[in-house]
């Protein structure tokens, strides 16, 4: 037995969600598209899981319009739903089999036994974990523990996928294996999910399209590539993959690209839409360059902390621009804690923010 789910979309026309004088969710809008997957990101407190718990039905919108296969479900109950949702606990029975466990939802559908067994296998054949249906919950580590969990949503063949936080209570090492599990299994079936995460490196991995949210409403959305390069304001620069905000000043243009001082350099930066004046520097760690001597559009800084980490040196300086933190995989010409040194940025791992 083949599993199908029939993806549908999701669009949230001016939805907000309040508890008393405390608005969780403020006048929000987004569409995911069918058979891809939007990340939810943001910050503790920002809105993101409210929101994922009023696709699901789990929370009322307290204004707005929300739609899945369009269809106007803002008032219906989860149960009316065709919604499932893979929590950040695995929320397994433990006295049930793996194939108990996969199968639990079924058991109110029309499907026979033999059918229903025949879904639930197959939803474990698909997540990796043919072969274990007899095992305990017990029997199970945690990466395959969430494999069921996957599994069990699967089996629904739901319109919408939904992930609370997945891969939190994972090792960093099998995190990245189960985010590509989940991504490719999310291609290969067309599901349409929307993925709730704080780690900025996971969402970054997994996602179609990210919706950035913070204080209860969207800072900015788009492809990440778009966020990481053209971020709209400080907040997202900095919580996209991290970045050290510094004051410079757009002196001039030439076409789309800028001509912008930091301190005493001078960078040409690619900023379209960027006007002349007062701007805010993005400098991703990966772009500044630490070196011993200085040399052409350098800037001299003291190393106030240097730190191996095998395959890069990390480094916390000291400049006439500010506090920086620099990541380097040069670690052959590693600069010692103490010392003077000196930075250069390489302007493809810049962005100019308006200030």
């Amino acid at each position: 037995m083949t599993i199908a789910p029939k993806p549908g979309g999701v669009e949230f026309r001016n939805v907000s969600r309040r508890y008393g004088a405390v608005v969780a969710v403020d006048n929000v809008s987004f569409v995911v598209d069918p058979g891809t997957l939007v990340t939810l990101l943001g910050p503790s407190g920002c809105g993101k899981t409210t929101t994922l718990r009023m696709i699901a039905g789990l929370e009322s919108a307290s204004s707005g319009t929300i739609m899945i296969g369009g269809k106007d479900v803002t008032r219906l109950p989860a149960t009316d739903r065709n919604v499932t949702m893979v929590f950040q606990s695995y929320a397994l029975f433990p006295h049930m089999t793996v194939l108990e466990n996969v199968g639990f939802g079924l058991e109110v559908s029309p499907l026979s036994r033999s059918e229903r067994e025949a879904r639930s296998s197959e939803g474990l054949r698909l997540v990796g974990l043919a072969g274990y249906e007899k095992r305990l919950p017990s029997e199970l580590s945690g990466g395959q523990q969430q494999r069921v969990a996957v599994a069990r949503a699967l089996v629904l063949e739901p319109e919408v996928l939904l992930f609370d936080e997945p891969l939190s209570n994972l090792d960093a090492k099998l995190r990245r294996r189960m985010r590509d599990d989940i991504r490719d299994l999310q291609r290969s079936l067309g599901l349409t999910s929307v993925y709730v995460t704080h780690d900025q490196e996971e969402a970054l991995a997994v996602s179609d399209r990210i919706i950035v949210m913070n204080r209860a409403v969207i800072a900015q959305e788009g492809s990440p590539r778009d966020l990481y390069q053209r971020p709209a304001d400080r907040f997202v620069a900095d919580f996209i993959g991290g970045a050290n905000l510094i004051d410079g000043v757009v002196t001039g243009r030439d076409g789309p690209t800028a001509t912008v001082r930091v301190g005493a350099m001078t960078l040409d930066v690619q900023a379209p839409g960027i006007a002349t004046g007062d701007v805010v520097v993005a400098v991703r760690p990966q772009a500044i360059r630490v070196e011993p001597v200085a040399s052409d559009a350098t800037l001299e800084v003291t190393v106030r902390k240097a730190t191996y980490l095998g395959s890069h040196m990390e480094y916390a300086l000291d400049s006439a621009v500010g506090e920086l933190f620099a990541v380097d995989q040069d670690v052959s010409r590693a600069v010692s804690t103490g010392s003077l040194a000196h930075v250069r940025f390489d302007p493809r791992g810049i962005a100019l923010v308006g200030r």
